[in-house]
């Protein structure tokens, strides 16, 4: 087969759908050996790592970029969807599309659907987005053939609130990849002598960090800190940050790795995720985990976290206060988390995937 596949997104790091991305082309160049690729990346001003690019190169795949901004794509493949994307990338037997944009195609048609977080949630989503997604999946209800899921959980949103046939939903959990060196003289900068608590997620309002903060900050203690980690996003949010309250912004996946091993354990109190990342990330490293009981978190965690309500502020403080007093659930919550996150890698996506293409060809 020849298959082409959309990687645009790749570029925003420190977010799940460019982490995704990564993850999917470093483990197409890992496992492909029969298949023929085509990389289609598009944006004004961003490029592609060129360690990633030479692997790309080095496995003889094609790799076509141009300078599209994604907003002018969304216009011409969303909305007026004309220009087919054989343009850029020939003929193939397959188009796997990202979750920005739809382009026409004369071969079949594959995508990826993340979350449907724009129809559950919508003033939770940044009104640009959620209007792009609702123009795609219009298309993708339409053309495409396959639709890969990243969880039971937005398999059964596709179902349910976009109508779409149980048998063209594969669900397929993506893979994690740990950075593996450990860090021993060169510890983080911000890391002192106390104990800390660790969360990873955009400063948006679907991340529910607010009622994270004011949870903890209700705790009756001094002895452990809360880190937050991850950009600014959209919306008003109004971090209550302190002494004990750090934010760490962005930062490079080798020291979030560290942060992730030598956290005291890891909470992340979204309200709504299709997949969750930190969650799976956070228990490959051995953190205890302490997640939402909402959306596919409940799913991925499986019997490896604390679970909470979200949207009572009283439930995150109790399991907060919980982890931080019992060293044994954190330890037997460890131990759970590893061997849960062994169901998360990327050569059985890849074997997913391949098997489902070849099965609808």
């Amino acid at each position: 087969m020849k298959i082409a596949l959309d990687i645009s997104q790749i570029v925003y790091k420190g977010t799940g759908v460019g982490r995704f991305t990564d993850g999917l082309v470093r483990a197409i160049c890992e496992y492909e050996t029969n298949d023929q690729w085509v990389f289609f990346f598009s944006s004004l001003r961003q490029t592609i790592d060129p360690s990633l690019k030479n692997l790309i190169t080095a496995k003889g795949f094609k790799l076509v970029e141009t300078k599209i901004p994604p907003t002018v794509l969304s216009i011409l493949w969303n909305q007026f969807h004309f220009f087919p994307i054989e343009r850029f990338v020939g003929t193939v037997d397959w188009v796997i599309t990202s979750d920005w944009t739809e382009p026409p195609s004369m071969s079949r048609k594959a995508t990826i659907v993340h979350d449907l977080v724009f129809m559950k949630y919508p003033d939770t989503v940044e009104e640009q987005i959620r209007k792009t997604q609702e123009r795609r999946l219009r298309w993708v209800q339409k053309e495409s053939s396959v639709i890969f899921a990243d969880s039971d959980s937005t398999k059964n949103d596709l179902e349910k609130m976009l109508f779409i046939e149980k048998d063209r939903v594969i669900v397929n959990y993506p893979g994690i990849t740990q950075v593996n060196r450990k860090i021993h003289d060169t510890r983080y900068t911000i890391h002192d002598t106390r104990p800390f608590i660790l969360t990873v997620g955009k400063l948006e309002p679907r991340k529910n960090l607010e009622k994270l903060v004011r949870a903890f900050n209700s705790l009756d203690q001094k002895k452990v800190d809360l880190y937050i980690v991850g950009m600014n996003g959209w919306g008003d949010v109004a971090i209550e940050h302190n002494s004990h309250v750090k934010l760490l912004g962005f930062i490079t996946d080798d020291k979030l790795a560290e942060l992730y091993r030598t956290c005291l354990f890891f909470v992340l109190p979204s309200i709504y995720e299709g997949f969750g990342y930190p969650v799976a990330e956070a228990m490959s490293y051995g953190a205890p985990v302490a997640t939402s009981n909402t959306s596919s978190l409940r799913e991925i965690a499986g019997n490896a976290a604390v679970l909470f309500d979200p949207h009572d502020e009283d439930s995150i403080a109790n399991v907060l206060k919980k982890l931080i007093a019992n060293e044994t659930l954190r330890t037997s919550l460890s131990k759970k988390g590893q061997m849960r996150s062994r169901d998360f890698n990327w050569k059985k996506y890849y074997e997913i995937l391949i098997k489902t293409l070849k099965a609808n060809s």
